[in-house]
């Protein structure tokens, strides 16, 4: 489990956060622990994909997609133990 605070703006206590985290043995401490990433598409090809669309008669659709990936299908196998203040 890595734990953290989350603090507001003005720098006052927001909230606590846990993420359980697999052994991967592959993340860096301080790098890979503390930060959080997502891929965003820029504004100006957002833009050009619209414009595209107009101009060649193709039909978009929006979909939201937040927690697909919580759904899917594994293919491979995955091991984890259970974090150590757990007593199994």
């Amino acid at each position: 489990m890595v734990y953290a605070l989350k603090y507001k703006a003005n720098g006052s206590l927001e909230r606590y956060r846990a993420r359980l985290v697999a052994k991967g043995f592959t993340q860096i401490f301080v790098i890979d622990y503390q930060g959080t990433f997502a891929l965003v598409a820029k504004m100006n090809t957002i833009q050009i994909l619209f414009s595209l669309s107009a101009n060649l008669g193709w039909c978009m659709q929006q979909y939201d997609i937040k927690n697909a990936f919580l759904h899917e299908e594994l293919e491979e196998e995955v091991y984890m133990d259970p974090p150590s203040r757990f007593n199994l």
